[in-house]
């Protein structure tokens, strides 16, 4: 298998490696960043309030509210996000940080120069309707007034489809009831019903899709919906951390995409289905731009920030992988073997539908699913961070934001081990993106982990040192697969012994570090020592000393600590 070579889209003079393997992998790492021209617009710097630091950010300037919409003030860590309003507040959750909090405020938007800075069209969107051309991203019309505007018109044919799932999701509840039923209806009975679930549905559709607006404000996406019950987001764009664009299948026949948020402080992406593909595109642009800090009457002239592809996953390599994977001839065995057992044991043909159906939709999730999912996996590099394409029916663009991975695991299952291939997944915190590579070889995953990463490099095999050899009495055999190794940059900690996966945290990401010692962990001085990020996830170092454990409890805080003063801001677009 080649190593990174030039790729598609690569600069010339690339270099290229070579590791063994059956397929090819193209793309080239290169530079760690990509060169921009003197003659970019400015660009405001990136702060990201989930990292804590020993700086404290300025306050905001306070800017008029003049039209009802909230103000533009920095955000403070422990108090409900004031950069989304919604009609009924969203619930806020507490975090418990042994560590140094942060002091970071969000950075403010830039001001609008005028005295119609969020025009009439703002609070629960009563500002003037007007339609777009295909790919127009213009936030304001004549005037100065904020145009709002209506999804693509092929929406009404997704969201007609609920008044169905109601009759469906009956059926599936009561099965018994609902066949009883459906005997007694006779054919004029069901063509009556078909006359008015169809109207129904379509008018639903209709209504919802016409009572659903966006609008993009200097200092806010607003997304107003609702038929009934009215409801307002206000996503403050300097809150955006990520945008993706995932086109399912018949979206892709019908040329629309969906946009996905990424927002700090929510726990759940809001989204935007379905815009014309080409509108998808441009949109997203406009909003990162404008995330970046560049002024609202430039924004939309911006355009899509340049990628250059670093690899693509080929797809045999990938349908060799799924094959070398236990979990997929794991569900398969039990897919074949319960259902028989099951059906000589009490020979009731429901019983066995009832269990074969879960299991085999687990086996084709293990395998074909995933095949489906992953296929053509391609990784490149931009100034908004890496940008993620995969998917054989439904396609997918993803991104990786700079700055905000907390943990990167390399994941080695145990017939993966002789051709040397990994699977790199992600924490990131608020963003569910977890897989950065399905399958590539370690020497490549590694180069994509270094700008992931920036300063990290992963500590080989022979550095992670194995707990005491009485970690056995705790964990027979699988005690051998536990290692730690502490650098200047990382703590990683490395777990399994049939799937082994090795976890690597910044130490500027950790957010506390825990002792735990059990009653008979503690007779054999033994402890565990748990690093919990910012994406409310934890990587744990176990079976250690207990003198060890506590020197590392110790130093893991004081280098977390250098590690949060001694990082450097993290830029968006930069």
């Amino acid at each position: 298998m080649t190593g990174p070579g030039t790729g598609r889209g690569a600069p010339e003079g690339g270099t290229a490696g070579r590791a063994d393997g059956p397929a090819e992998y193209r793309g080239e790492p290169g530079p760690t960043a990509l060169d921009r021209t003197r003659n970019d617009p400015p660009r405001k710097r990136r702060l990201d309030p989930a990292e804590p630091s020993d700086h404290t950010a300025a306050p905001a300037p306070e800017t008029p509210n003049t039209a009802g919409t909230p103000a533009n003030s920095a955000s403070e860590p422990g108090l409900a996000d004031p950069d989304r309003h919604e009609d009924s507040p969203p619930g806020t959750a507490s975090h418990d940080d042994t560590a140094k909090p942060s002091d970071h405020a969000a950075a403010p938007a830039p001001e609008a120069t005028g005295p119609d800075r969020d025009g009439p069209g703002t609070g629960t969107g009563t500002g003037a309707v007007g339609t777009l051309a295909k790919g127009d991203t213009a936030s304001r019309g004549q005037g100065g007034e904020v145009v709002e505007r209506r999804l693509h018109p092929v929406t009404p044919l997704r969201r007609a489809w609920a008044p169905v799932a109601v009759l469906v999701g009956w059926a599936v509840h009561d099965p018994d009831q609902a066949q009883r039923q459906l005997t007694r209806l006779t054919t004029t009975h069901l063509l009556i019903g078909l006359a008015v679930l169809i109207p129904a549905a379509a008018l639903y559709g209709f209504l919802t899709w016409w009572f659903t607006h966006y609008a993009v404000t200097d200092t806010e996406l607003r997304i107003r919906t609702g038929l009934l019950f009215r409801r307002t987001a206000h996503i403050r764009l300097e809150r955006i951390q990520a945008i993706d664009v995932t086109q399912p299948l018949l979206a892709r026949v019908a040329g629309v995409a969906k946009l996905k948020l990424d927002v700090i402080g929510t726990g759940k992406k809001d989204e935007l289905a379905f815009l014309g593909a080409d509108e998808a595109r441009a949109l997203r642009a406009e909003l990162l731009a404008r995330a970046a800090g560049f002024a609202p009457e430039t924004a939309h002239e911006v355009g899509e920030a340049p990628a250059r592809q670093l690899l693509r996953v080929p797809p045999g390599v990938l349908a060799v992988s799924l094959l070398l994977t236990g979990a997929t001839w794991g569900t398969l065995l039990a897919a074949a073997v319960v259902p028989t057992l099951l059906w000589l044991a009490t020979h009731n043909l429901w019983t066995v539908l009832a269990t074969a159906l879960p299991l085999v939709g687990a086996a084709g999730a293990s395998s074909a699913g995933r095949f489906v999912g992953e296929y053509d996996w391609t990784v490149a590099e931009s100034p908004d961070g890496l940008r993620i394409d995969h998917g054989l029916l439904d396609r997918a663009h993803e991104t990786v934001p700079p700055g905000r991975v907390q943990t990167v695991r390399l994941v080695e299952p145990l017939l993966w081990r002789r051709r040397r291939w990994v699977r790199v997944e992600l924490d990131v915190a608020g963003s569910s993106n977890s897989v950065l590579l399905p399958v590539a070889p370690r020497e490549i995953a590694e180069s994509v982990v270094a700008r992931v990463l920036p300063g990290v490099s992963v500590p080989p095999g022979p550095e992670l040192t194995r707990p005491p050899r009485r970690a056995a009495r705790c964990r027979p055999l699988w005690w051998r697969g536990h290692g730690l190794a502490v650098t200047d940059a990382v703590f990683a900690a490395r777990y399994g012994l049939l799937r082994r996966s090795l976890a690597l945290v910044p130490h500027a990401k950790v957010q506390s570090v825990r002792l735990t010692q059990g009653p008979w962990r503690r007779a054999l001085r033994l402890a565990d020592v748990h690093v919990d990020t910012g994406a409310n996830k934890t990587v744990t170092a176990r079976l250690r000393d207990a003198e060890e454990a506590a020197e590392l409890l110790r130093s893991q805080a004081e280098r977390s600590r250098t590690g949060r003063r001694d990082a450097p801001p993290d830029r968006w677009m930069a």
